[in-house]
Formats: C-alpha cells, sequence, structure tokens
C-alpha cells in the first residue's frame, strides 16, 4: 500500500467516525428537543389551572421528594395557606384538592431538574470523549448556563406570588417562557446545522432575512401569549373576527400612560395577540408565494409552504381556544402548535445557512 493510498484510508475512517459521531449527538438533543416541548407543556399546565404557587418554597435538591405522609401534606398546605392566592381565592380548599394542583408544580419542577442532567450529563460525556465538535463546545456551555439561568428565574416567577399578588406577574411569566423557548430554539438551531442539507439554492439572495423574520415574530407571539395568559385576557371577549363587537375595539388605551396598557390592559393584550398572528401569518404566506415562484421544486419552498399551513393551523385553534372560552386541552394545544411552529421556523431559517462543515478532528476517540 502507497502512503497516498494511507493517508486517503485514514482520511474516509476519520470523516466515517465523524458522522457518528455527529449522528450521537443529533439523537441526544433531539432527546433534549423533546424533553424541553413536554417541559414547556407541563408549565403550561401547571398556568391554566392556577398551580404555580402550590409549593411555596424554592428547595432545589430536596424539593426532588414530594410529600410521603399526611403530616408532610399538612405541612405544605399549611405553607399555601399563607400566601394570598388561597387567602382571595382557593380559602375553602381541602387537602386533597391541594394534591392536584401540588402534583403539577412538582411534576414541572421535577421535569427542569431532569432536563440539566439530560443536557449535561451527555454533554460532558460527548465533549471527554472528543465527540463534540470544536465550534460547537462552548455554545452548548453557554445553552447549558442558560437552562441554570432559568431556573432562577422560575423561582423569581413564582416568587411574584407568594406575597401581594393572587397569581405570578404576567411580566415575569413571559420572562421565564421565552427563555425556555430561547433554549429550545437554541438546541433545535445546532441540530439543524448538524444535519444533512441539500444544498438548493434560496429563492432569492433575501430568502433567510424572510425566514428570521417568521423565527423572530413567532418568538414575539409567544411572548404575547405569555401576557395573554398571565393577565387570563383569553377569559374575555371570546368572540371572533369581531372583538367586543368591532373589528378594532374601543378603550384599548384607556390607562395612564399608554404604554401601560400593552402589558396590563387585558383587552389590550388581547388584540395585540390577535394583531400579531394575522401579522405571521401574513408574512408566512408572502414568504410561500415567493418561494414557490421563484423556485418551486426546492426544499426551501416546500419547507415554506410548511411552514405556511402550520401557521394557519395554529390560527385555527387560537381561535377555537378563545371562543371556547380556554378549555384545558384546547389551550395546551394551542401552546404546543406554537412551539412546533417555533421551531420549525428556526429550523428553516438555519437551513439556509447550509450544514456545518465537517472538521477533521484526528483525536476523535471510537
Amino acid at each position: 500500500m502507497s502512503a497516498s493510498d494511507a493517508v486517503i484510508i485514514d482520511v474516509l475512517k476519520q470523516t466515517s467516525r465523524g458522522e457518528r459521531n455527529r449522528r450521537a449527538v443529533r439523537i441526544w438533543l433531539g432527546v433534549v428537543i423533546v424533553t424541553l416541548f413536554c417541559l414547556v407543556l407541563v408549565g403550561g399546565a401547571t398556568r391554566l389551572t392556577d398551580s404555580g404557587l402550590s409549593i411555596t418554597e424554592w428547595k432545589p435538591l430536596h424539593g426532588v421528594i414530594p410529600p410521603l405522609n399526611a403530616a408532610e401534606w399538612q405541612e405544605e398546605f399549611d405553607l399555601y395557606k399563607r400566601i394570598p392566592q388561597y387567602q382571595e381565592l382557593n380559602s375553602g380548599m381541602t387537602v386533597d384538592d391541594f394534591k392536584t394542583i401540588f402534583w403539577w408544580e412538582w411534576a414541572h419542577r421535577f421535569l427542569a431538574r431532569s432536563i440539566g442532567i439530560v443536557f449535561a450529563l451527555p454533554l460532558a460525556f460527548f465533549w471527554l470523549t472528543g465527540r463534540i465538535e470544536k465550534r460547537l463546545r462552548w455554545p452548548l456551555v453557554g445553552v447549558l448556563a442558560l437552562g441554570g439561568l432559568q431556573g432562577f428565574i422560575g423561582w423569581w416567577m413564582v416568587s411574584s406570588g407568594l406575597t401581594k399578588l393572587s397569581s405570578v406577574s404576567q411580566y415575569r411569566l413571559a420572562t421565564h417562557l421565552v427563555m425556555a423557548c430561547l433554549i429550545f430554539s437554541a438546541c433545535v438551531w445546532i441540530l439543524r446545522g448538524l444535519s444533512p442539507h441539500t444544498g438548493d439554492a434560496p429563492p432569492t439572495q433575501k430568502s433567510y432575512w424572510a425566514a428570521g423574520a417568521i423565527a423572530v415574530l413567532s418568538l414575539f407571539q409567544i411572548y404575547l401569549g405569555a401576557l395573554v395568559a398571565g393577565l387570563d385576557a383569553g377569559l374575555s371577549y371570546n368572540t371572533w373576527p369581531l372583538m367586543d363587537g368591532s373589528l378594532v375595539p374601543g378603550d384599548l388605551f384607556i390607562r395612564q400612560p399608554w404604554w401601560i396598557n400593552l402589558f396590563e390592559n387585558p383587552k389590550t393584550v388581547q388584540f395585540v395577540h390577535r394583531g400579531g398572528a394575522y401579522l405571521l401569518l401574513a408574512v408566512t404566506l408572502a414568504h410561500m408565494v415567493v418561494s414557490l415562484r421563484l423556485a418551486p421544486r426546492s426544499t426551501h419552498a416546500r419547507r415554506a409552504v410548511l411552514l405556511f399551513l402550520l401557521v394557519a393551523m395554529q390560527a385555527v385553534i387560537g381561535i377555537s381556544t378563545l371562543v371556547m372560552q380556554v378549555p384545558l386541552h384546547l389551550a395546551l394545544t394551542h401552546q404546543a402548535m406554537a412551539l412546533v411552529v417555533l421551531g420549525f421556523a428556526i429550523a428553516h431559517w438555519r437551513a439556509f445557512f447550509g450544514e456545518y462543515p465537517p472538521e477533521m478532528q484526528v483525536d476523535v476517540r471510537t
């Protein structure tokens, strides 16, 4: 065997090894994304069932163990009785009623702790065994750091409802949800970059700008939805397409200063959320039309079509949730679909940048 043949064989081995490593990292990130998806849904159910204040203490380690006997349940219930939510809204609650809301919040915190393990341990393994490409190591550490910060934000949110309010602050709720979506989006972005790409040319030189705008609008719409949830704004004005008997209802800016209505007036917040949905639908429709007209056979165009269909489906679910006065199953479906739209929009945007070029790492272990 000549020296050149040996070099070729060595390169082929490294390429094969690199592909196996990428596949393993993609599977790991896929598991992380699914776990994050479940975590956000359980968090949504916790909010919709008014369960988020049932655990009044932050015990990152000891809190993994739920109450195990009647005395411990009574102790947790007594702590809950001290906060305004019980005193103003649930004063007739029994211990059995309390258990229902407790388990939602406990499940949410348990999943949040679990995602740290699901992310951190494989990251350490892949890093120490040389299976993660150098360019991705610190970005992944950054995602892990955001997860730690998210735990603090979660308690910061809960603490807002323990002294004066009977529910958590809508500002802090929105911050908590947006941070979760940013972590989710970062994982989708990295996973998509490690996945095979077709290499199709984009429909226009600015198609990636449109895709990026759709991704940003999707995230912003989730933020608006969090404000709606935090204010229980979906429980009023349950008609469509009219709102309070008009396409543009009155009293949207009745409070002073005017901008406070965008965050604290339930009517204004719901109206803006509706407007955000119309804007997102219009932008995805225009993106689809342009893509089909200029590059009808490309994967970019096919993804643009699917993205529009997902947004249209989400709009139908949102309208149904509103007119049926926010039943739990529809509200959770609406939140789940929001994550699907966001995840697909991020992946669609990332596809315009192409696949990460392979790194030839001679020290990668088998």
